[in-house]
């Protein structure tokens, strides 16, 4: 089995575990993957993450040009930006999940850092998650968002629309994706019960032993 047939397979096995749980559904959801080569495999659109065939997922080549497989997802734009701006991302996944859609719309979620600091795994995982603004679906305008950023943060969520979260490779961006869904699922649940997160200091010293980018 070549280095590209297993990461196809890996792809489409993440997917659907996600899909099974929940964490996005219909044909909701996107991934990319980095190949050794420096190319792309991206999930095609209008594709549930439930029924992905590893034969049909979208090739790119190491200029950004679809080689084979089936027509792209429409957020290509916004996966592009990650790779562009944060030399480490090796993946890069994108859900609809339902408490992190439901807490991007709460009109008391800092924008700065949507996810309040209430376990260390969320911190060590992700960062600071930044909101951005509402974009209509594929609008190459998430892209732009995305790279105003600078490469400063791993994670964000699109406002009505879902998160978005870049890592090392595809393991790591699946796991760090539960972490933010569940971290927006603890914050909704503790909304109003005057909940006790992390202080100040445990942040600091989650940041400084995890070697976290708090910026």
């Amino acid at each position: 089995m070549t280095s590209e047939t297993r990461l196809r397979e890996e792809i489409c096995s993440w997917a659907a575990s996600m899909f099974e749980r929940g964490l996005t559904g219909g044909a909701s959801g996107n991934i990319s993957v980095r190949t050794e080569d420096g190319g792309l495999l991206v999930t095609p659109t209008g594709s549930s993450f439930g029924r992905l065939d590893p034969a049909r997922l979208s090739r790119f080549d190491t200029d950004g040009r679809l080689v084979s497989g089936d027509k792209p997802t429409k957020e290509m734009p916004l996966h592009s930006a990650f790779y562009e701006t944060r030399r480490s991302a090796g993946a890069v996944v994108h859900l609809h999940s339902t408490h992190a859609v439901a807490l991007s719309m709460l009109p008391e979620t800092d924008p700065d850092n949507m996810l309040p600091p209430l376990t260390a795994y969320s911190i060590m995982r992700l960062g600071k998650v930044k909101l951005l603004p509402f974009f209509v679906p594929g609008d190459p305008g998430m892209g732009e968002a995305v790279r105003g950023l600078g490469g400063r943060r791993s994670a964000v969520v699109l406002a009505n629309h879902g998160p978005v979260v870049a890592a090392k490779d595809l393991e790591a961006a699946v796991y760090a994706m539960e972490e933010l869904e569940e971290t927006a699922k603890l914050a909704l649940i503790l909304r109003g019960a005057g909940a006790i997160g992390l202080t100040p200091q445990q942040i600091s010293a989650v940041v400084t032993k995890f070697e976290v980018d708090w910026e």
